[in-house]
Parts: structure tokens; C-alpha cells; sequence
């Protein structure tokens, strides 16, 4: 994904790649140098852009040219400079395309939002042999793509799922979501039904000990906060609608567990139903990463 940014206003224009000593580069900006504060640090100007550290670290290696001639982050910017920015990209070759049917709920050139379907793991993982939401998208874009989901659900979870597409919208979407600018909204069947319609669940969540990937609520575990509202109400179950304010390991699951009211089926802090396992991340809200614009997906 190439960017020009001139002006403060982003464009968007076609891939471009170049090699270096056999490895892939990709450039992920283009840049006529406008506005105040010239002259400026190379590395200052690139900052100024809202790229990660990592990215710029990234980029050292890979390549920054100032008009045309590469350079160092301590290179001087002016008014007018023409700036591009290359970083290492390789394909994914790991996960093999599969002909898999994939859901896309929104698409363009820097995000892919998709359905997942539940019993399928977002990525591949040791001892795992079944086919993956990555395995899907791979095939989707013919086998030529670097998978980057931003946020992952368990196998038995469904719904949305959102998936960067280059390096630069896969860190801006990190960062917005690491600082909590994302709202994520659930569908969730438990066991019983919650004596209180709504409420909010404020209880610090850690591992049940090094090792297991159970948790539990815990003094000295981190922060997590749950709210809940009942949609439906079926006797010995409920249905509900779960909104997570913070992004702990199996929050809901753990949460709900702790309240007394497991999810239906949920083989590890619930009990055996005939009931069929159901949590679906139904809704995510976030700002894009290239407008800052706010994007409502739903599944």
C-alpha cells in the first residue's frame, strides 16, 4: 500500500515494490514535505506521521530516501523534500492457501474485515491440523499476502474479525487498540439467567498458574471490565448482549464464570450441555488508520 501525503490530505495509489539483496521491500509511504517546522530531523518527520517505532526501525534497515538518495533518521527534512519510506515484506508462505469459504464484511486498501465461522482457529498453531480463518484469506488474495489479524478469536468463537493489510494500517491499528479506542460488542449464550438485567463487571483477571491457559478473577491479576445486558431470557439459559471495555484472555468467558453464569458448553469454566456453545463477536467500532474515521463492522 503506497501512501502520498502532502498537505496533511492521503491518497491512495498503487503497491510498490523494489528488492534488495533477494528481500522484498514495500514502500508504504511517499512524501512531499509541507507545512510548519521545516527544517526538521528525518527522524522527527517520520514521528510526525504517527509511525511506530517499530515500523521506523523497520524502515532503517529496509530503506528511507530523501529525494531519491537514501538516508539516515539524521538527515535533515525541508519544505518541499520528497521523502520514501520501504520496509521488508514477505508473503506468508507458512500458511498455504485453502479453498475455504470467506465471509468479507468490508474491504479496502488497507483493511479486510471478515466473518469467521465457529470450530476454525484464526491462524495456524503447533498440533493444530484444521483449516484456518488465515488459510482462507491466503487463498482469498491468490496465496500473495502477509496475514495480520488485529484482533483473534478462539476456534468455537464466531464473527468479526478485522485483518491489516500492510505494515503501516497494521501498526496504526495495534496502537488505536492497545489505547483502548475500540469498542467491541458480543453475543453470548450462558448458563441460568443473571439475576440483574444489566450490569458491569469490574474484576482483575490472570492465569490460574504459569503454564495453563485458564484464568480466573484475581487480586493481583490485570484490570478487566465486562458490561452485560439480557436480550433474551429461555429458562435455564440466557441470551446476552456483552460489551468489553478492556481485552483480558477469555474476559467474557472468565467474567461470566465468575458471575455463575458460564457460557452454555464452555468446556473449561462451564459444565457439558446439550446446548450448543455460542459466543459471536457480533460488532467492532474503531477508527480507520489512514482517515481516523470511525468504522462500524458488523457480522
Amino acid at each position: 500500500m503506497l501512501i502520498f501525503l502532502d498537505i496533511g490530505l492521503l491518497q491512495c495509489y498503487t503497491l510498490t515494490y523494489r528488492r534488495t539483496k533477494g528481500e522484498l521491500m514495500e514502500k508504504i509511504v511517499e512524501i512531499r514535505a509541507s507545512g510548519d517546522g521545516f527544517p526538521m530531523l528525518m527522524r522527527d518527520f517520520l514521528h510526525s506521521l504517527k509511525l511506530s517505532t517499530t515500523v521506523i526501525k523497520e524502515a532503517k534497515r529496509a530503506g528511507i530516501f530523501l529525494n531519491g538518495v537514501p538516508v539516515t533518521v539524521r538527515a535533515t527534512v525541508n519544505q518541499s523534500d520528497l521523502v520514501e519510506v520501504y520496509v521488508s515484506e514477505s508473503r506468508s508462505d507458512g500458511i498455504p492457501p485453502m479453498d475455504i469459504p470467506l465471509t468479507v464484511l468490508y474491504e479496502d486498501d488497507d483493511v479486510l474485515a471478515v466473518d469467521k465461522p465457529t470450530n476454525m482457529p484464526t491462524h495456524p498453531s503447533k498440533g493444530n491440523n484444521l483449516p484456518t480463518l488465515a488459510n482462507a484469506v491466503m487463498a482469498y488474495y491468490g496465496g500473495n499476502f502477509v496475514f495480520r489479524s488485529v484482533n483473534r478469536l478462539d476456534r468455537d468463537t464466531s464473527g468479526v474479525v478485522i485483518i491489516a493489510k500492510n505494515k503501516l494500517s497494521a501498526s496504526a491499528l495495534s496502537r488505536s487498540m492497545k489505547n483502548g479506542e475500540w469498542q467491541k460488542t458480543y453475543h453470548a449464550l450462558v448458563s441460568g439467567v443473571p439475576k440483574e438485567k444489566s450490569a458491569i463487571i469490574d474484576a482483575p483477571i490472570e492465569r490460574v498458574c504459569e503454564g495453563n491457559i485458564k484464568r480466573c478473577v484475581r487480586e493481583d491479576g490485570k484490570r478487566a471490565i465486562t458490561e452485560y445486558k439480557t436480550v433474551e431470557e429461555y429458562g435455564d439459559s440466557a441470551l446476552l448482549e456483552i460489551s468489553l471495555k478492556t481485552g483480558r484472555t477469555h474476559q467474557i468467558r472468565v467474567h461470566m464464570a465468575h458471575l455463575g453464569h458460564p457460557l452454555v458448553s464452555d468446556f473449561l469454566y462451564g459444565t457439558p450441555s446439550e446446548k450448543e456453545y455460542y459466543l459471536r463477536c457480533k460488532e467492532i467500532t474503531f477508527p480507520h488508520p489512514k482517515s481516523n474515521k470511525k468504522l462500524i463492522i458488523k457480522a
